[in-house]
């Protein structure tokens, strides 16, 4: 299920697959039912990305 997160004051959402977020819920719905049929991502879906999940810091 597509996770809505706020990221500077702005409602956006996330993929819990692959943790990119999304303006569009319909981008990232498209994006979590990809990553789940492929264990992968889709170019085409990703390069509408907003924010891409950053590392854990060491």
């Amino acid at each position: 299920m597509v996770k809505r997160v706020y990221i500077c004051e702005q409602e956006d959402y996330m993929c819990e697959e692959c943790g990119l977020v999304y303006h569009s819920l319909e981008t990232a719905l498209r994006c979590e039912n990809y990553c789940r049929k492929h264990n992968a991502c889709s170019l085409t879906i990703t390069k509408n990305a907003a924010h891409a999940p950053q590392a854990p810091a060491i």
